[in-house]
């Protein structure tokens, strides 16, 4: 955003200040300001930002490798308008980014933002107080012919790549791949990766309305299984791995 010439003299200056840190290949340095401490501003803020972002996606910068991973968080520093002031929330600002205004380019894999999702869900999780007010369940209650709580800490997600085996240099393919991720009681993050029957099965179950046996019947009628007896066995096993693991709780009371 270019300043606006009615303005008083100093946000003039202020504008030009900030444009040149923000993008000092295109914004030139404000008259004045000598070229080695603007050097300094410039690199402090951009260090600043970038720290937050290396912090929360360590495989997306291994991937990209330096060139293409500074040219992006560039295009985030000197495009995306922030709308918090807290650090904390900087990834947060940039997936809106990648997701919103990013516009990619050829030399950037495609299955890029989907792996970005995947390492900033870690931060939200990590920080959520979604099990603050828990409702009373019961730990050892039957899954079937109850209602399955689910941990609320928990996202039950759909990509199409393979995320959480993105390395770099790795021939990458796309393939549906679901994940839950979710933080046990130790606050450990963990990572189960899932058929798309389970994932569809813990959706339905997810609001807390269906007992285990209403939603596999519902996921036989949409998926047109012709054994719901199978189905329930499948789940039962499923469940109650998933309950050992933490990312079920219980039942509700």
């Amino acid at each position: 955003m270019l300043p606006m010439p009615d303005l008083p003299e100093f946000q003039r200056y202020q504008f030009a200040f900030t444009s040149h840190i923000r993008d000092p290949r295109h914004s030139r340095r404000p008259a004045g300001v000598e070229g080695r401490r603007m050097r300094i501003y410039n690199e402090l803020l951009y260090n600043n930002l970038e720290s937050f972002l290396l912090a929360c996606f360590p495989v997306m910068r291994k991937v990209l490798g330096e060139r293409r991973w500074r040219r992006l968080v560039r295009a985030f520093f000197s495009r995306h308008r922030c709308h918090t002031p807290y650090f904390r929330q900087i990834p947060d600002e940039f997936m809106q980014f990648l997701q919103n205004d990013w516009e990619g380019g050829e030399d950037y894999p495609g299955f890029l933002i989907e792996l970005a999702h995947y390492e900033w869900i870690e931060l939200v999780l990590t920080v959520s107080n979604r099990d603050e007010q828990l409702a009373e369940y019961d730990a050892n209650g039957d899954l079937i012919e109850g209602r399955p709580l689910l941990n609320p800490v928990l996202a039950n997600l759909a990509y199409q790549y393979p995320v959480h085996r993105i390395r770099p240099r790795a021939k990458v393919i796309a393939t549906p791949t679901f994940l839950l991720v979710f933080r046990d009681v130790e606050f450990n993050i963990r990572f189960i990766e899932q058929s798309h029957v389970g994932a569809r099965l813990l959706n339905l179950l997810e609001p807390g309305k269906l007992t285990g046996r209403e939603g596999v019947t519902m996921l036989a009628g949409e998926i047109g299984h012709g054994n719901p007896s199978q189905l329930i066995d499948f789940a039962k096993g499923f469940l109650d791995e998933l309950r050992h693991a933490g990312a079920v709780l219980g039942t509700a009371r």
